[in-house]
């Protein structure tokens, strides 16, 4: 078996995600994918907005300078993301497809062995 990270993508300008009825149905969205997949799953969170960020970046000489806000500006920010365990990609794609992700979509990543 495998691990693979589903990062969850969100657009946060979508004025949908300050209406309470959306996050519900998002959160029991959640809760239906975590009763099914829950065999595979082995970690997740939801993530703060990206106002919340702190980033750090090392230049060439080692100084590290760090900066309010996200590392890159973009118009679907990291939401959340599960760690699963899966026996293939073509299986982990299957898990990712049930995540709800109505304002953005999922990117899936295999986890290097170490």
């Amino acid at each position: 078996m495998s691990e693979y990270l589903i990062l969850i993508y969100q657009d946060e300008s979508d004025p949908s995600w300050s209406d309470p009825a959306t996050g519900e149905k998002v959160m029991k969205g959640h809760m239906a994918f975590g009763e099914k997949h829950g065999a595979s799953l082995r970690g997740g969170n939801a993530l703060h907005y990206t106002n919340s960020a702190t980033s750090l970046r090392h230049d060439k000489s080692g100084k590290v300078t760090v900066t309010d806000g996200a590392f890159v500006e973009t118009k679907e920010a990291l939401g959340g993301y599960y760690l699963i365990e899966a026996p293939d990609l073509d299986a982990a794609l299957a898990i990712a497809k049930d995540v709800p992700a109505p304002t953005g979509g999922v990117e899936v990543r295999p986890i290097m062995p170490t």
